[in-house]
């Protein structure tokens, strides 16, 4: 890739000019280019279909190959190959925490006895497609972003629209229009690789728009641009994420047959005990998931509500964390989860973190702490 660019300097190259002149998947090539410009060594303008251009550094660059650290980047060299001859577990594993783009660290789980990233990078190399499923907050979206960092994602909602998907005509400067195209699109003419958030959310007729691109026909026509017809190229890949119970997620059978491979993820509650939260805390967000397995109860803390925990604690103290954990939950489930709070932390009441009475001004002039319905936390 540098030496590409250190050819040509005075060029800026797409994602798409590079592929085809070295014969690499566009996922691939995107990746190259990309780290290239976390090391200051090209350049890079633009970034919806951004192009690339050699600097200073590029020459160097060009002279050395650097293996980038495992987990910064898809696995894409390789094409999939049967793996019935050789166990999964002889494969080299990514089993350390992974820094997805937006900085934070994903620390992967078992799928299948592979890490979740590595079997998912599999089934991207095969193109079978992947259905996430379970209830919000337990790391789907963190397992996709950790798995593939050329990553695009659609947040689908009831109000989601082709549109959306494919691209529509927005206002230009000068005013007149210009066709802007989607994140599906996006995702195909640069073989990357497309989240569906929420699919399940989105109108069956916006999700139709999807499926050609899905099958044996690999392209879509967009209708609303001359026809126009895109192929999508090798390394696309689509994977989906579904909240079963949350109001208004119907998984269609037609969206169900698109997905060969669907994956319950759930809260992994060993993890939450590595990360330093509070034991107590993790024990009364198992006991209500397993409520909720039994029909009893319909909400538990997941992952994200005990890190959020984690973070109210460390900055208004522990009762008020508590009184913001039962304030959370469903009207209808939160005397179930102040019961169980009280029962594991030992409190004689709680309830939603609540203002309190207006502050007199000598109460202002101490020290700050906890007002209100919760107690007053202790400081750290």
């Amino acid at each position: 890739m540098a030496r590409l660019l250190a050819d040509r300097p005075a060029d800026t190259l797409t994602i798409g000019e590079m592929a085809r002149q070295l014969g690499h998947s566009h996922g691939a090539v995107r990746n190259a280019a990309l780290t290239l410009v976390r090391r200051g060594e090209a350049d890079q303008n633009g970034t919806g279909q951004p192009e690339f251009r050699a600097n200073g550094k590029t020459t160097a660059a060009a002279q050395t190959a650097v293996i980038s650290p495992p987990g910064t980047h898809s696995p894409r060299a390789q094409p999939a190959t049967p793996h019935t001859t050789s166990p999964a577990a002889a494969t080299p594993r990514q089993t350390g925490p992974i820094r997805r783009a937006g900085g934070q660290l994903y620390h992967p789980r078992e799928l299948a006895d592979l890490p979740d990233v590595e079997a998912l990078n599999r089934l991207r190399d095969a193109d079978v497609p992947v259905l996430l499923y379970g209830p919000p907050g337990t790391g789907k979206t963190s397992l996709v972003e950790a798995a593939f960092p050329d990553l695009l994602t659609v947040a689908g909602d009831g109000d989601t629209t082709v549109g959306d998907l494919i691209g529509e005509y927005t206002q230009a400067d000068g005013g007149g229009y210009v066709f802007q195209y989607g994140p599906l699109v996006t995702a195909m003419t640069e073989g990357r690789a497309l989240l569906i958030d929420d699919a399940t959310l989105i109108s069956p007729k916006v999700l139709a728009a999807l499926y050609p691109a899905m099958d044996g026909r690999r392209q879509i026509q967009v209708k609303a641009h001359k026809g126009e017809t895109i192929k999508a190229e090798p390394g696309f890949y689509v994977v989906a994420g579904h909240n079963p119970g949350v109001h208004g997620a119907v998984l269609t059978e037609a969206l169900s047959s698109r997905f060969s491979v669907q994956i319950q993820i759930g809260t992994d509650y060993d993890l939450a005990l590595a990360l330093k939260i509070d034991a107590r805390v993790v024990r009364v967000a198992r006991h209500l998931s397993r409520q909720v397995e039994l029909g009893e109860l319909g909400w538990a803390p997941q992952l994200r509500e005990l890190l959020s925990y984690q973070k109210t604690e460390a900055v208004l103290g522990t009762n008020a964390a508590l009184a913001n954990l039962v304030g959370i939950a469903p009207e209808e489930d939160r005397d179930a989860v102040a019961d169980a709070v009280i029962k594991a932390v030992g409190v004689k009441k709680i309830a939603p973190l609540t203002l309190g009475k207006q502050l007199s001004a000598s109460a202002l002039r101490k020290p700050p702490g906890i007002t209100g319905s919760a107690h007053r936390g202790r400081s750290r």
